[in-house]
């Protein structure tokens, strides 16, 4: 009785791949290292390199003793930092400007994503995309310029304008309450269209048959949108609400300083501005450490506790 050919068949046994070592690993995929070699060299040397001196915070710095040889103090700062009768000020007037910024920038850019992206005149389209991009290569100080100059006692377009109407000429830029407009307002005219980049290129992996076949049962360009676009970038939003989330305790001290006015100090006085003034026009490096360390610390729990609320409610998340 013959045996089969296949019985006799060596039997081939699929031993698991050994791990690639480091050095192969690096020696296999070295350009794609070498591109991001520049990345991580600067954020080497300007991010996780300054976080040497973070010690200073828990220390009495002087500068002639250095960062090793100045004395331990713990947790004096942060305790003088939360005990300042000023800390509540600050905290209130940085979270009205926060919450105002993310409420009213927020969604515009979205919204005018979604306006681009159906606009089919492609030369008409990049026109539009030019216009609303150019703000965000201007720098605070020219749209801050730009803000006093337009709201100048006189001078003023918006002054001239309101007497020309047979209204009173104001010195805007003295007003408390007129503060917060002008620093919302001018954060979303600057980014609105930079904000649109991130969306329009989710928007571009919309499956064209499905909107095509929306078409044909008569879907409107508002139910498309709603029923189609917005569900494919979904995920994008939600990433960018938890980042804005996380940076709730952030605003521009720059703005800030170049907009504040000794009438308007009680009402934008923030935390960035409030560190800038202490530590670099002050000096109080050890001081202002503390006070940024322990603003960093709460927007790290403030975007844990949002990406944590995303997980149970099964959306997209940081981690």
């Amino acid at each position: 009785m013959s045996v089969p050919a296949a019985a006799n068949a060596p039997k081939v046994i699929n031993k698991p791949k050994k791990k690639m070592g480091l050095g192969r690993y690096l020696y296999e995929y070295w350009p794609l290292y070498l591109l991001v070699a520049p990345a991580i060299i600067y954020y080497a040397i300007f991010a996780y390199g300054p976080m040497y001196g973070a010690q200073i915070a828990f220390k009495n710095y002087r500068a002639k003793l250095a960062v090793t040889g100045s004395e331990w103090i713990g947790l004096k700062h942060f305790i003088r930092f939360v005990n300042d009768p000023f800390f509540w000020i600050l905290l209130k007037n940085t979270l009205t400007l926060s919450i105002y910024s993310l409420i009213a920038g927020f969604p515009v850019p979205l919204i005018l994503a979604f306006m681009i992206n159906e606009v089919t005149n492609k030369p008409y389209k990049k026109t539009i995309q030019m216009i609303t991009y150019a703000p965000h290569f201007l720098s605070d100080v020219v749209v801050c310029g730009m803000i006093a100059m337009f709201f100048a006692m006189d001078r003023g377009i918006v002054n001239i304008a309101i007497e020309a109407l047979g209204g009173q000429q104001r010195e805007w830029l003295v007003i408390p309450a007129v503060f917060k407009h002008f620093y919302v307002w001018s954060g979303v005219w600057k980014g609105a269209g930079w904000g649109t980049i991130i969306y329009l290129a989710s928007l571009a992996s919309v499956d064209q048959e499905v909107v095509e076949a929306a078409v044909i049962d008569g879907a409107t360009k508002i139910q498309r949108i709603w029923y189609i676009d917005f569900p494919t970038i979904k995920p994008t939003v939600v990433i960018n609400l938890l980042l804005s989330l996380g940076g709730i305790l952030g605003t521009s001290s720059e703005k800030i300083i170049l907009l504040q006015r000794e009438p308007t100090i009680m009402a934008s006085e923030t935390y960035a501005s409030y560190l800038y003034n202490q530590g670099i026009m002050n000096g109080s490096y050890d001081y202002t450490s503390a006070a940024g360390m322990f603003q960093s610390i709460v927007n790290f729990i403030l975007l844990s506790f949002f990406n944590w609320i995303s997980n149970k409610l099964g959306e997209a998340s940081l981690w």
